[in-house]
């Protein structure tokens, strides 16, 4: 089955792209990182809570999520996939499964970890093989059973040893997906330990190293899109302009507001971004669903992003659920690199 996000490649790719073709996809990989923390506090319509949400009560909101049919692509962890999609709920959906096909050693932020601390490590736990045919080497329908999308992680941080091994990790990476006929999108963080990089140069730096680090590598081997932090406009527009076959996509970082939920996709459409991957900016929502459809009118131009925060709350007040912050608090612009567009 062609999915929305493969029609929405190839019209960005021919130059076709309109605001509909924005891609919207649900990060709930963070079992891979944060772990139990990540699932989500489990709110009372009062705002109150004292637990996480289970294994079981995430995958329901990933469930629901899916079934809503308006992201474009749901990443999850290999062994949530396997779960969901034994179940069959993509067998028929426009919505695209991906695995996070590495965890690199920065996003081990379980509560006491250190690791992150120190320059990234790479790591991979997910099998390709196992992930193409839904956990059984004997399976070849990966549309139903699987995936063949993966999300690739890589840090850079002006360490010569760090940097070379995840370069090397990556080359490996790419010579396995290829034999598998694996495609993936590559994740470049900002620097999590980097060495002797000004603050101002920083996302420069970052620019330069995902050129770099594809340059020697061939069309069919390159990564569907890329997913960065949000550094700014002049950042962004850099990256986006330089080479218009190398689609680039946002990441969400933090929770934040609501506002800042819907300016980061703004702005980062508005300069040059063709995917939003947010994690927590959906999953920490008052009410995930609701967040998910104003993320697309915001994406579609249809609602600026402070007429999306101003209808988010009107929505959580008909369904009786107290919001986290007052409406004016939650229309603020709070992340500094969006503070840079004003």
């Amino acid at each position: 089955m062609t999915t929305r996000l493969d029609q929405k490649l190839a019209r960005i790719r021919a130059g076709k792209y309109t605001r509909n073709d924005f891609i919207i996809a649900d990060a709930k990989d963070g079992d891979m990182g944060p772990s139990i923390p990540s699932t989500g506090p489990l709110r009372q319509p009062d705002g109150s809570w004292s637990r996480y949400r289970t294994r079981a009560e995430f995958l329901d909101q990933v469930r629901a999520i899916v079934a809503q049919d308006v992201v474009d692509i749901m990443l999850l962890s290999a062994s949530n996939l396997e779960q969901l999609a034994g179940e069959g709920i993509f067998e028929k959906s426009p919505v695209k499964p991906a695995i996070r096909a590495n965890d690199t050693t920065d996003i081990w932020v379980g509560r006491g970890c250190t690791y992150n601390q120190q320059p990234s490590r790479p790591f991979r736990s997910a099998s390709l093989s196992r992930v193409l045919h839904g956990g059984s080497a004997h399976r070849s329908n990966a549309a139903v059973t699987g995936t063949d999308l993966g999300l690739y992680s890589v840090t850079f941080n002006n360490d010569l040893d760090a940097d070379f091994r995840s370069l090397e990790a990556f080359s490996d990476f790419r010579a396995e997906a290829a034999t598998h006929g694996f495609k993936y999108f590559l994740e470049v963080f900002n620097p999590n330990a980097g060495r002797d990089i000004a603050p101002e140069i920083m996302p420069h730096f970052v620019n330069d190293c995902i050129v770099r680090c594809l340059a020697g590598v061939h069309q069919a081997d390159r990564p569907e899109f890329l997913k960065i932090a949000y550094n700014g406009p002049a950042a962004l527009e850099e990256l986006a302009s330089y080479d218009p076959g190398m689609i680039v996509g946002v990441l969400g970082g933090g929770a934040g507001t609501t506002r800042d939920c819907f300016e980061l996709l703004c702005q980062a459409e508005r300069y040059g971004a063709r995917v939003a991957l947010f994690g927590r900016k959906i999953n920490l929502a008052e009410d995930p669903l609701e967040i998910v459809r104003f993320m697309r009118e915001v994406a579609d131009g249809t609602m600026t992003p402070l007429e999306a925060v101003r209808a988010y709350h009107g929505e959580l007040g008909k369904r009786g659920i107290k919001p986290m912050r007052g409406l004016e608090d939650d229309s603020a612009v709070t992340e500094a690199a969006l503070l840079k567009a004003k």
